[in-house]
């Protein structure tokens, strides 16, 4: 939990906002994988990347 509010704080005093949306982007891909990994979906999730 610390960690993202160290990640909040620099987006914020830096100005870096549009590092925001691609942050969020390779969680999302992240948690997909992870979640999938085990299951008949994986081949088609691969496929993707």
């Amino acid at each position: 939990m610390e960690f993202l509010r160290d990640l909040w704080g620099f987006l914020r005093v830096r100005k870096k906002f549009w590092l925001l949306p691609i942050i969020l982007t390779l969680l999302l891909f992240g948690v997909l994988i992870v979640l999938t990994s085990g299951t008949a979906v994986a081949p088609f999730i691969y496929t993707i990347f």
